[in-house]
């Protein structure tokens, strides 16, 4: 029998109250503590329900969720992608609900069927929430974006067990944290899940138990930013200059103002070595040509930096040919020596952005094409590339990378000792979009224990320590030159050698669960026993 409309409304409404709420406990709005709540209105609303009711209920946390956290994609694609904008609210309706239909959806089904006593959502919320969170961070290409557990990045020594599980660690605690709040209140209301209560007594030894975890983490937390701390000061360094040119995204392909784009980068350059600045980083395609092969705009660039005393690390498009006069393009980042300006490396670009960089099932998906000025799709470079500069290792990772944990331990695991990430955030203004895309930095130096510099077009550019600590971070839409010594340090994480075994069995025992509970169910129904209350057979 199904609920009552009104009831359905009501639920769906609690539903999405929570993925706003869930929304909030990221950039801008970032109310970290809401990450600690959020889930607690789905549980509500899924808590009597049967899978079915639950999948329906969780699309709507989803949709409310992933829509208010992407809202700036909507001005992005209008402006940028030239689309009316309700066909840009329906895409981005359409890619919230895939999102949660892929992610969200299934958790809080599996929730239904395989959980029975209260109690066990103690544990099982954390299995199921951080297995599905790994599972978004590669599925369909991954889409990692937001993670529940790249919410708090502001509670340092909260997040340092990233350096053991990745953020997956992290969401685990904070869906405990979740959990135990649930408890505390149905029990407080003499609720039911799935037709069970739940004892004060169980409701408070779960919250204690939370509360003893989340100190366990606090504690471990402070005691690795002082061995961190100590490494940092005794290790080698390299002073790191990140320019930020503020280039509106309007003028940055247009040829008539290639040449003033390069002088600006220039004259950032100059202040930055005035400052002894050993490396210098311009953004991504802060050089808006194919560099070494447009020879105008190259000579003007190289004219510019000549006879400088830094290595240069330059963001540009580049292309290779192929036989039969095609070619293969790369958005890469080239490494430059001093004075004569030779070319020891580059690195290409190996996570590539969908529908912004190349268009993934295109065979299948003809009339959708890429939003970004450039003749053809991008090619992805090999992962895990790094770059040898004066004795160190770097490893570079260009804007939509530095989103993927996988992608940074990779560089770590082939010697690099300083993580740099380049960027243009310029399609998405003043909105939430680049302080999303800048915490995400936060977790890949605390992951791998490695310094990050950030330089971005028009922000938000910045250090970061292998703590976590965010350093000189330059405001949005300004010209700006930050300049730090950063540590080179070498230690290898738990995260780093292990990488996602921890939430790859968590979805693993996720999906058996869930496989577990529906089979239980059709036994049950064979059997012509009840079902739990409020459930729907």
């Amino acid at each position: 029998m199904a609920p009552p409309l009104h009831d359905e409304i009501r639920k769906g409404l609690l539903a999405a109250g929570g993925g706003v709420l869930l929304t909030a406990a990221f950039p801008k709005i970032g109310l970290a503590a809401a990450s600690a709540i959020a889930l607690v209105p789905l549980l509500w609303a899924i808590r009597e329900a049967g899978p079915g009711e639950a999948f329906r209920r969780a699309m709507v946390f989803g949709i409310a969720h992933f829509v208010s956290l992407l809202y700036w994609l909507i001005p992005t694609m209008v402006r940028y992608g030239g689309l009316a904008p309700p066909l840009a609210v329906g895409i981005l309706f359409l890619f919230a609900a895939v999102l949660s239909l892929l992610f969200v959806a299934p958790v809080a089904a599996g929730l239904a069927v395989a959980v029975r006593r209260p109690v066990h959502l103690l544990w099982a919320l954390p299995l199921f929430w951080a297995g599905f969170e790994y599972l978004r961070s590669f599925l369909f290409t991954g889409f990692p974006w937001a993670l529940l557990g790249t919410a708090p990045i502001g509670w340092l020594p909260f997040i340092q067990i990233a350096d053991l599980a990745g953020p997956y660690g992290i969401t685990a605690v904070l869906a405990a944290a979740n959990a135990a709040v649930f408890l505390l209140l149905l029990s407080a209301a003499g609720r039911r899940w799935q037709g069970s209560r739940v004892s004060r007594p169980a409701a408070v030894a779960c919250a204690l138990a939370a509360a003893g975890l989340a100190v366990s983490v606090w504690g471990y937390g402070l005691l690795r930013i002082a061995e961190i701390d100590r490494r940092t000061a005794e290790a080698p360094r390299l002073r790191v200059a990140v320019l930020q040119g503020n280039i509106a995204q309007s003028l940055k392909w247009d040829p008539a103002f290639q040449a003033a784009t390069i002088d600006t980068y220039v004259r950032l350059s100059r202040v930055a070595e005035q400052r002894s600045s050993e490396l210098i980083v311009w953004p991504e395609s802060a050089a808006p040509f194919y560099f070494l092969a447009e020879i105008p705009p190259t000579r003007r660039l190289l004219e510019g930096i000549a006879d400088s005393r830094a290595h240069f690390l330059i963001g540009a498009p580049a292309y290779e040919l192929r036989a039969g006069g095609t070619a293969d393009y790369f958005n890469s980042a080239f490494l430059l020596s001093p004075a004569e300006a030779r070319v020891l490396g580059r690195y290409d670009k190996a996570h590539l952005v969908p529908y912004g960089e190349y268009v993934p099932f295109k065979e299948y998906l003809p009339f959708l094409g890429k939003m970004v000025e450039h003749v053809g799709d991008f090619t992805p470079g090999p992962e895990g590339r790094t770059l040898a500069m004066a004795g160190c290792t770097l490893g570079i990772q260009i804007c939509y990378e530095i989103i993927f944990p996988a992608l940074s331990r990779a560089l770590v695991k082939n010697g690099a000792e300083l993580l740099i990430t380049i960027t243009n955030d310029a399609w998405y203004g003043k909105s939430a979009g680049p302080y999303q895309h800048f915490a995400l930095a936060v977790l890949r130096a605390v992951e791998t224990r490695r310094a990050l510099a950030r330089a971005a077009n028009t922000g938000i550019s910045a250090f970061i320590d292998p703590v976590g600590r965010v350093q000189e971070a330059t405001p949005l839409e300004v010209e700006a030159v930050a300049v730090r010594e950063l540590p080179l340090l070498t230690e290898k994480t738990v995260y780093a050698a292990a990488g996602d075994l921890a939430p790859a069995a968590a979805l693993g025992i996720s999906l058996v669960l869930s496989l577990l509970g529906l089979r239980r169910r059709r036994r049950e129904r064979k059997k012509g026993l009840p079902p739990p209350a409020g459930s729907v057979i």
